[in-house]
């Protein structure tokens, strides 16, 4: 039996994923799934660069501001979410378009992984934490690689928040996140998944993510960030989103606001950088130059032949 087909929409940071989807959306009678675990958090909309209320009112998306910053949301919970969602939307006769950047979201669904989901052991937790005071995070890095060399080549040297759960999937279960994974995937994709991924000249991106960061200050990232920490106790993953921990450092008087700045940049076009490399592994993903026009018929042609 032939699955349904899902589009999958996906790229770097500042590459125009959601405008392009919701311009296909408009044009397939179709519904977003967001696939970004910073846009999932409630309260935290500037250093995410959500869609809009005026884009969100163009087309429908699902999976945005649903989660509070204090609250756990796992690669599992996200998966089982955006499935029901996905068959939601197939069964009112509409097309799934999952947009965003979040590789691990999207490797969930594409690949079929079922994550599994492991409670986190808190004390195991704070004793990370004070090692990373106490050893310096690059000490934990380097545990991992000896533990699960696949998995840390997918991630930077500065991503405690993977880091350390690589270290808590094999404390809790004796196995690597990398042989989880291969034994969850024995099921396959539950759709057929036509990815696109949109692609720029880097230094194009990079000027566009600078941009970017520059409009997220203006706009009042600083005084979001000042809201959520007199608004919420604690920040199991929220603040360890770019943009947000940098403000927090710039808070605690760590960094100076041109240093702040500068960091944020700096980390963003590092995470924009990695996500390339990501997002081209997929086999048969389809390379849409991002600045292109035409790309909402470009990916209609592809999948219907002209026809919607």
């Amino acid at each position: 039996m032939s699955k349904e087909q899902v589009i999958v929409i996906c790229g770097p940071t500042a590459s125009g994923k959601t405008s392009l989807g919701i311009k296909l959306a408009n044009q397939i009678d179709g519904e977003i799934v967001s696939c970004d675990s910073m846009q999932i958090y409630k309260d935290m909309t500037i250093g995410t660069a959500k869609p809009t209320d005026e884009e969100r009112k163009e087309a429908v998306h699902h999976l945005v501001d649903f989660v509070y910053p204090n609250e756990r949301y796992s690669v599992a919970e996200y998966k089982k979410d955006a499935e029901n969602i996905i068959e939601q939307i197939i069964k009112k006769g509409k097309k799934p378009i999952i947009v965003g950047g979040t590789g691990l979201y999207l490797n969930s669904l594409v690949y079929g992984i079922d994550y599994p989901n492991i409670e986190t052991d808190l004390k195991y937790r704070e004793e990370l934490e004070k090692r990373v005071e106490k050893e310096g995070l690059e000490s934990l890095y380097n545990e991992a690689k000896k533990i699960d060399e696949e998995a840390i080549k997918k991630i930077s040297p500065n991503d405690k928040k993977r880091i350390l759960r690589i270290l808590e999937i094999y404390h809790t279960t004796g196995k690597t996140k990398t042989e989880l994974e291969e034994i969850s995937r024995r099921n396959g994709p539950k759709y057929d998944y036509k990815i696109f991924v949109l692609n720029m000249d880097r230094s194009i991106l990079y000027d566009r993510i600078n941009k970017r960061v520059d409009l997220m200050i203006k706009d009042g990232l600083i005084e979001e960030v000042k809201s959520l920490l007199e608004k919420y106790k604690e920040f199991p993953t929220a603040m360890q989103g770019l943009g947000y921990k940098e403000v927090v450092e710039y808070l605690e008087n760590k960094l100076t606001k041109d240093e702040m700045i500068g960091k944020i940049k700096q980390e963003t076009r590092r995470y924009a950088k990695r996500q390339i490399t990501w997002f081209k592994s997929y086999k048969d993903a389809i390379l849409l130059d991002a600045l292109n026009e035409d790309n909402v018929n470009i990916i209609i042609n592809s999948l219907f032949g002209g026809n919607k």
